[in-house]
């Protein structure tokens, strides 16, 4: 099963992408980054350090990821709220520390703050504000970060 398996790409500054996946152009990627396989980052996507991209996840042109951001596999980060614009981009900001769960969806014009949590499968709709959890289609508020991170038996 060699062939199924995906390969390995040294990145700069120490972060790595799984091929087969995308980097659209004038993609950038800080430093010690993991990008997973079938993903695809479109272009002008400035992505901050430490983040990992699970397979599967898609983040359309012009996003911009904070350092420490975690997207989870097949989630979904779109940039067109009324498609097809034309190149008339509404680019989503995602704030440092946030997770965005997998099978999530986070829609055009979006931020996603600081250390903020958007729950596996769910949607965003509207911005959800730094240190909250949300979840649900179409996402609400759940908890805070720190419910969350004792849930986890984290202490935050």
């Amino acid at each position: 099963m060699e062939g199924l398996s995906g390969t390995k790409v040294e990145l700069e500054n120490g972060s790595v992408a799984w091929w087969p996946c995308h980097l659209g152009t004038g993609a950038e990627i800080g430093a010690n980054c993991s990008i997973g396989a079938l993903s695809h980052v479109g272009r002008f996507v400035l992505i901050g350090d430490n983040c990992r991209l699970q397979g599967g996840c898609y983040i359309s042109d012009e996003s911009v990821l904070d350092d420490d951001v975690f997207i989870g596999p097949n989630a979904t980060i779109l940039n067109d709220r009324h498609p097809p614009s034309k190149g008339m981009w509404s680019p989503v900001e995602i704030g440092k520390g946030a997770v965005i769960g997998g099978g999530a969806t986070v829609v055009a014009g979006i931020t996603i703050g600081e250390r903020a949590v958007l729950a596996a499968g769910a949607t965003a709709t509207i911005s959800i504000p730094a240190n909250e959890v949300w979840g649900g289609v179409p996402a609400k508020f759940l908890m805070s970060r720190e419910q969350y991170e004792s849930r986890r038996g984290n202490d935050g």
